[in-house]
């Protein structure tokens, strides 16, 4: 991989970093919204990352971002391999937090946003009334402006059941908490918040370590934060942050043609980050317990199905055969790789690269 010098210092304590993978037009989009926020937060600096696209993206962002109104406060950093999103944010924060003048706050946010005004001043002022709070996310709104699933509760074994059979009468039983609060009008502390728009605060990230890279993509914000909550520090969730979010943009999950009678399929790397997630975060003992645990309600799920009991509830398809195929956890999703300390070098490619 090609060597790329340290970022500039920045000169204030907020930077963002965008992840762009093959939609450098959203990605444009999303830094021309911030451009309200630069009144608010004198001295913002925006970094987005171009993920190993291949398509254009990272030439169209870096002619895109050079136009005047970026000038001083955008640059691209474009990467030569597509190594997740984890990965990928940690080249940026790796650079930002080893520079001259590292910032005090990250604000991560995806490509396929559009923050509202205000919104990184409230993630800052939050940050600044609670010096217990390692992390801060907004709220999520959909493209009409409705709110969308932005503070969740961790996974855990007896959610895996729930998760499997897909009945709320079994949830209320077992008392699971909801994968997903409620959408709240004040500040609330949750066990991890999407990170699709959420600042860090960079004293929790060097004692916690960056992002695992031996996730590919999805759940490694969630481990991120268990090490955070591991480590005395609080995750909150700030709705007076607002955000539009269209998701699935990048991956494309959510963009499928599939039956009317089935939710989209899930790709394999889903699943494997889940085994990592309950590995890394609970043990090999209690990831095999959670595996078998969906397992079991899943099958109860099929039963019920079958007897005309959850003719409301759609089946995600090919989810047996691809959570035996990816979901079983496995030795690796254990030993391999880990989150790089905030003082590591870049360009090291990830972790889960070596068993592919």
């Amino acid at each position: 991989m090609m060597e790329q010098e340290p970022l500039q210092p920045a000169p204030c304590g907020i930077a963002i970093v965008i992840v762009n993978y093959r939609t450098a037009g959203l990605a444009v989009h999303c830094v021309r919204s911030l451009l309200a926020e630069r009144t608010l937060v004198p001295g913002l600096r925006v970094v987005v990352v171009d993920g190993g696209s291949g398509d254009g993206s990272a030439e169209q962002l870096q002619r895109d971002l050079a136009a005047p109104e970026f000038r001083d406060w955008v640059e691209a950093l474009p990467l030569a391999i597509n190594g997740g999103f984890g990965w990928a944010n940690n080249q940026a924060m790796l650079r930002l937090l080893n520079g001259a003048r590292p910032p005090e706050y990250i604000h991560l946010l995806n490509p396929d946003t559009e923050v509202e005004p205000g919104a990184v001043v409230a993630l800052h002022r939050f940050l600044l009334q609670h010096p217990r709070a390692g992390a801060v996310g907004s709220q999520l709104l959909e493209p009409d402006g409705s709110t969308t699933g932005s503070a969740f509760s961790f996974p855990h074994l007896r959610g895996e059941f729930v998760r499997g059979v897909q009945t709320g009468f079994l949830q209320r039983l077992l008392r699971v908490p909801p994968p997903a609060l409620e959408p709240v009008e004040q500040a609330l502390e949750a066990d991890w918040v999407t990170g699709a728009s959420v600042m860090f605060r960079t004293l929790a990230l060097r004692q916690t370590g960056l992002f695992d890279d031996g996730f590919f993509l999805y759940h490694e914000e969630v481990e991120l934060m268990w090490r955070m909550r591991r480590a005395g520090w609080e995750i909150w969730h700030e709705p007076a942050s607002r955000v539009e979010h269209v998701g699935g943009a990048a991956t494309g999950v959510h963009s499928r043609e599939v039956s009317e009678a089935l939710a989209p399929r899930k790709p394999a790397y889903w699943y494997e980050s889940r085994a990592r997630y309950f590995a890394r975060s609970r043990g090999m003992a209690a990831a095999h317990g959670a595996w078998a645990m969906w397992l079991v309600g899943h099958l109860l799920f099929r039963v019920r199905r079958l007897a005309g009991l959850s003719s409301r509830t759609k089946p995600v398809m090919n989810e047996l055969a691809d959570a035996v195929q990816h979901g079983l956890p496995r030795r690796r999703h254990r030993t391999l790789g880990g989150p790089p300390a905030a003082d590591a070098p870049h360009g090291t490619p990830p972790a889960w690269m070596q068993v592919r």
